[in-house]
């Protein structure tokens, strides 16, 4: 596992290649393996393959968010609100399953901000893609992770971009307070 940790990087940058079948269903196995609260699972999934639709997710914010026109695949990501308070924090591993799982099969991927962002100075982010992809009102996108086959590898992280400085044990140490006094 720390082997995929090391080497996942946000990819926007892809080549034009269809993600296969088994792929596609294994990325959405992840998704729906993951852990909620009270075991809720407040997470519905909407995965975009058609090229024009990708270009409309690409269009959903002004900013971050163009990476998913060249992407084979984007999973919307949503949450009832109805059925968690912590929709957000659900949604979130969900997405991070999904990005982790891509990893894994030799995918890049990207994750792209939908909850509070907008798309102009009149609607949201969200409201944007509710009335592009027919999202009934009780959902709340939280994010779209764009996915698709690298087009660049970027270098793996290593031990040197750890920074155990925000690491402490047992009580909150303030380490830039310390670095201060000494």
């Amino acid at each position: 596992m720390l082997n995929i940790l090391y080497n996942r990087r946000s990819t926007r940058k892809f080549v034009n290649r269809k993600i296969e079948t088994d792929k596609i269903q294994k990325l959405l196995t992840a998704a729906l393996l993951a852990p909620s609260s009270k075991g809720s699972r407040p997470w519905e999934f909407i995965v975009v393959d058609d090229k024009a639709l990708l270009e409309v997710l690409a269009t959903s914010k002004p900013h971050g968010a163009s990476l998913l026109k060249h992407a084979a695949l984007a999973i919307i990501v949503a949450g009832d609100k109805t059925k968690s308070d912590v929709w957000v924090e659900d949604c979130a591993i969900a997405s991070i399953f999904i990005q982790l799982e891509a990893e894994a099969l030799g995918l890049g991927s990207c994750w792209v901000q939908i909850n509070h962002r907008f798309y102009n100075d009149e609607i949201t982010s969200n409201e944007y893609i509710h009335q592009n992809f027919n999202i009934p009102d009780r959902l709340e996108v939280l994010s779209v992770v764009g996915i698709g086959y690298k087009a660049v590898e970027r270098p793996p992280l290593s031990d040197l971009d750890l920074n155990w400085n925000k690491v402490s044990i047992n009580r909150y140490i303030d380490k830039t307070q310390e670095a201060v006094t000494e």
